[in-house]
């Protein structure tokens, strides 16, 4: 069958529908480098185009409409503006395209939150929109994981049939509890990067802290924030902020860091958790929890933190924060997989990946490598090691944020249509 890859990036739909035997016909993609790597990794001619401006007339006809379309609109991580925002105005070109051509088949993915956003709006208006135009839809979350690929990436994955649906399922899921991250890691990788002299040093003070707490102890499930170490200034009825400097002055910061001798409420300020500056009268209910129960933490622990305190204070407020996702596991920072997030520090079992995000700031860090996931390994996450990738960095690990994973999509198309005839599943 033919079928037409809007929103291309890569070429993932390409990747798992050319597995199965299906010819593309038509590729549009905004991004002029992944445009030309998409005609160089598959040889189709003038990818580079917003669909947009495209007529429906001059797309080729076709049996399959794909669409990996723009997950900022929706995305938590973004401002979540749905359909108001110039990249979530993409239902009116499916309407035009799918009433013009009126292919048999599409398959569209996005963030799970497209689903729920503005209480459901978007979802409804993306569906009534196809279902107009003459097709059966559903839908179902999906993730990697679930099909035996070491990575937590749940997404939404689309699907409508032209009168009707019939006997379709989605592919059934098989959770695995011996998947590793390690069966995608290169033997021996060349071009990596390490993780920073300053990293290693951040982890090795926060390895001492955990290395002394009594074994018999959990630790923490919610956020270990260093911050409120023998902090003291007000947090549960007013933030620090609506106080007057004079009264500032009269508690520890950051750490312990006293705020008796600030000039100024902007310097007791900056003397405070980056968290605890905010412009509010009071802070949210959450927030007041995780304070509390890090000072209640540190009250606990003070003798084996103490002697921490300094060397922490000299770290970025975001590194001041710890998240232990490994329960049970062993206490040994650098045997598991690390993330030096905005939220913090956060340490996840080596089983699974954390899902690829378009921001490079947050890539895995092998922690008993002691070096950054290679984008070859991420391409392995998502099966698109077996094309050409953009040259830097810092593009590969973004359109790869953005991808589809083609293991996922084979069988969800395999399930809907079906391979050509003759064709043999490929690996």
């Amino acid at each position: 069958m033919k079928f037409i890859d809007l929103f291309a990036g890569l070429g993932g739909f390409h990747v798992a529908l050319g597995r199965l035997g299906h010819k593309c016909v038509f590729a549009s993609e905004i991004n002029k480098e992944l445009a030309q790597l998409y005609e160089e990794n598959f040889g189709i001619k003038n990818v580079y185009s917003d669909i947009k401006k495209v007529h429906e007339a001059s797309i080729p006809p076709h049996d399959i409409m794909c669409a990996g379309f723009p997950c900022q609109p929706f995305s938590k991580a973004g401002k979540q503006l749905g359909i108001a925002d110039t990249r979530g105005n993409f239902i009116e070109d499916f309407k035009r395209i799918l009433n013009y051509h009126k292919p048999k088949y599409f398959i569209l993915e996005n963030v799970p939150n497209l689903r729920t956003h503005d209480r459901e709006k978007s979802w409804e208006i993306l569906k009534n929109t196809l279902e107009n135009c003459g097709y059966k839809v559903d839908y179902e979350f999906l993730s990697p994981h679930e099909f035996g690929i070491p990575q937590i990436r749940k997404r939404i994955y689309i699907v409508g049939v032209l009168g009707g649906l019939k006997d379709f399922q989605f592919p059934k899921k098989q959770e695995s509890s011996n998947l590793n991250i390690r069966t995608i890691l290169d033997k021996k990788s060349i071009n990596f990067r390490r993780m920073s002299k300053e990293q290693i040093r951040c982890i090795n003070v926060w390895q001492k802290i955990i290395k002394v707490i009594p074994k018999e102890e959990l630790l923490l499930s919610f956020p270990i924030w260093s911050g409120e170490f023998d902090a003291n200034y007000p947090f549960e009825k007013r933030a620090p902020i609506s106080l007057k400097l004079s009264k500032l002055q009269d508690y520890k910061g950051n750490c312990g860091k006293s705020l008796k001798n600030a000039k100024t409420k902007e310097e007791a300020l900056s003397l405070l958790p980056s968290y605890a500056r905010v412009n509010q009268e009071k802070f949210p209910d959450w927030k007041i929890r995780y304070i509390k129960q890090n000072r209640e933490f540190y009250k606990k622990h003070k003798k084996i933190i103490n002697p921490y305190l300094k060397e922490l204070r000299t770290f970025p407020h975001t590194w001041q924060k710890l998240e232990w996702n490994c329960q049970n596991e062993k206490r040994d920072i650098f045997q598991h997989i690390l993330q030096f997030r905005a939220s913090g520090i956060r340490v996840k079992k080596s089983n699974y990946s954390p899902a690829l995000v378009v921001n490079s700031t947050q890539l895995p860090i092998i922690g008993w490598k002691k070096r950054y996931l290679t984008k070859k390994e991420a391409a392995r996450l998502q099966e698109l090691d077996s094309i050409k990738l953009p040259a830097t960095n810092s593009s590969a690990f973004k359109a790869l944020g953005n991808a589809i994973n083609v293991h996922i999509m084979q069988l969800i198309a395999e399930k809907l249509i079906g391979k050509k005839r003759g064709q043999k599943k490929k690996k």
